[in-house]
């Protein structure tokens, strides 16, 4: 899960930075607002900014409709004037009721205003102060919303080749535990295809590092990214820390068997082995469904 670019970046933005790309969104015919969960989807954000940004589209919205009423009620009365779209308090007021008949004839002429007195000029000119510029000062960027970080530069991600090197060797202990203690708990060659292609055969002791290992790795990003929600993460978390835990305990039992020369393990860890594939069967449906809710 990656977060959109939006105006030339991938961290997140804060709600003014959303709104252009929020009203450039293509919605259906007939649907004036995209929906909170939409916006939560393109812009991965979660719902409190989600419904920042939802409230600031219909205010705007709201705003133009009530400026073309005043601009239509305006045409109709033949008074048609330059009317600023930020302003939308513009009224006509209402004449005020005289309680005395209108005076016919022309208006009577103003009051004449008398001139304002003015003081003497000094004769003799003054140099005028020189007037020395302030220093400008950098403008600070001031961020819209309280939860969106901005960084002052963007860094340089961090390399993740060495993590392959590492992976490689564990990669070939894993796997060859978990098959072994397969083995050891009655996993073996299966013909999964019988009286369709005979010759066709699976060891099924290779489900136990695929299943296991790879929710694990899973969990753990899903965990650590951030990027969903607060319940997803709180089972992300438990969940890949029990499959770790369960990774290790099996690569434990397997060693401890072959040094002790048995060929057959214990009923109870025969159990706990053939119990894994459902387990995390049932572990990564209820996570994928938690990371793709948002409500």
């Amino acid at each position: 899960m990656t977060a959109p670019t939006i105006n030339g970046t991938r961290y997140p933005q804060p709600v003014d930075a959303l709104l252009p790309a929020a009203r450039a969104l293509d919605l259906p015919d007939g649907q004036q607002f995209p929906s909170r969960n939409r916006l939560m989807r393109e812009f991965h954000i979660g719902a409190p900014k989600a419904d920042d940004l939802l409230a600031r589209l219909k205010a705007e919205h709201e705003k133009r409709t009530r400026t073309e009423q005043i601009r239509t009620a305006m045409i109709v009365r033949g008074a048609l004037l330059p009317l600023d779209a930020s302003r939308t308090d513009l009224a006509e007021p209402a004449p005020v009721p005289l309680d005395y008949a209108e005076p016919i004839g022309p208006h009577p002429a103003p009051a004449p205003v008398a001139p304002e007195h003015t003081p003497p000029a000094d004769p003799t000119p003054t140099t005028p102060a020189k007037i020395t510029p302030a220093e400008q000062v950098a403008q600070v960027t001031v961020v819209g919303h309280p939860d969106t970080p901005t960084p002052s530069a963007p860094a340089r991600p961090a390399v993740v080749w060495p993590v392959i090197l590492l992976a490689l060797p564990a990669f070939v202990a894993i796997w060859s535990g978990w098959v072994g203690l397969g083995g050891l708990t009655g996993f073996g060659v299966v013909h999964p295809l019988p009286g369709i292609a005979d010759g066709f055969s699976l060891n099924t002791a290779i489900t136990l590092p695929i299943g296991v290992e790879t929710y694990g790795a899973y969990a753990l990003y899903v965990w650590l990214s951030g990027r969903v929600p607060d319940a997803a993460r709180r089972f992300a978390k438990w969940s890949a820390l029990g499959s770790l835990a369960v990774g290790a305990l099996g690569q434990v039992a397997y060693h401890l068997l072959v040094a002790a020369g048995i060929e057959s393990a214990p009923w109870w860890i025969t159990t706990a082995v053939a119990c894994l594939p459902v387990a995390v069967l049932g572990m990564g449906a209820a996570l994928a469904h938690l990371v793709r809710t948002h409500d």
